[in-house]
């Protein structure tokens, strides 16, 4: 048994979601197809500052996550937000954010 495993499904799911947009660079393929606006059929590597080697690794994390969709379109693949599963993951976090009670914590930082 994992030790993740002692953990409610809910702290799991959210955990592997935030480890995915744990990298400056996933944040970036997000916020990049998030003010796009459209799918992207281009070389995403002309926006972001890495090798097409890396930006594809990340892009996998980000598709393998479901927060990303990939499809093929000839030669090239059009890269789109899941709208659905970023509503569901933003849902949880606001939720559990929510429970922790801003104001009631006692310490100073």
């Amino acid at each position: 048994m994992k030790k993740a495993e002692n953990f409610d499904e809910e702290l799991q799911e959210l955990a592997i979601f935030a480890k995915v947009i744990s990298h400056p660079a996933r944040l970036a393929i997000l916020q990049y197809l998030a003010e796009a606006k459209t799918c992207i059929s281009g070389d995403i590597t002309d926006y972001i500052p890495l090798s097409r080697t890396t930006v594809s690794q990340h892009l996998k994390e980000l598709r393998d996550a479901g927060l990303i969709k990939g499809e093929i379109d000839g030669l090239k693949i059009n890269y789109c937000l899941c709208d659905t599963e970023i509503a569901k993951f933003k849902a949880q976090f606001n939720l559990f954010f929510d429970k922790i009670e801003i104001g009631k914590i006692a310490c100073d930082c």
